[in-house]
């Protein structure tokens, strides 16, 4: 089974846990995947709108971090826990961001690797249990991974993206 699968098939029982424990009138209303969009890859521009942006998706996978990383420490933070082989989520950006800010929100402990333009970086615990990374990006290709502390362990999450200070 792949790690998407793994992915997908935690998303499930997720969603059919937050369903049972949900009261009655919120139960009525069915999860509508297209309203809720998965892993998703964004294009963004200076200004952009809405803002924050916010994309989800499932944290962990089987990966080291430093490997993916390609070390164990970055000036935002040390590179650990594990992800998947492939990036969770591309985010391009079409020029220089004098501030951009990633930030991780989880009910879970999770960690977050950004490769792109000028090298790859690493956050834990920025505030609380969440990971952010934060400053000046250069225009280009991003790849993102949130990472969970043990070997195939998904949690939910959504990445809150701002150029606001």
């Amino acid at each position: 089974m792949t790690n998407a699968t793994l992915k997908h098939l935690a998303l499930g029982v997720v969603m059919m846990t937050v369903g049972v424990l949900l009261p009655r009138t919120v139960q009525a209303q069915p999860f509508n995947a297209a309203s809720t969009p998965m892993f998703e890859n964004i294009t963004l521009t200076p200004q952009f709108s809405p803002d924050p942006m916010l994309i989800r998706g499932l944290s962990g996978g089987p990966a080291l971090a430093k490997d993916i990383a390609g070390r164990e420490d970055t000036q935002t933070g040390t590179c650990q826990g594990y992800v998947d082989q492939q990036p969770d989520h591309t985010l391009i950006l079409t020029s220089f961001f004098d501030y951009l800010k990633l930030q991780v929100q989880s009910s879970e402990d999770t960690v977050l690797v950004i490769r792109g333009p000028g090298g790859s970086w690493c956050s834990d615990d920025s505030k609380d249990i969440n990971p952010s990374i934060e400053g000046q990006w250069l225009s280009g290709k991003y790849e993102i991974w949130v990472g969970s502390y043990k070997p195939n362990t998904y949690h939910p999450y959504v990445i809150s993206i701002t150029d606001k200070q």
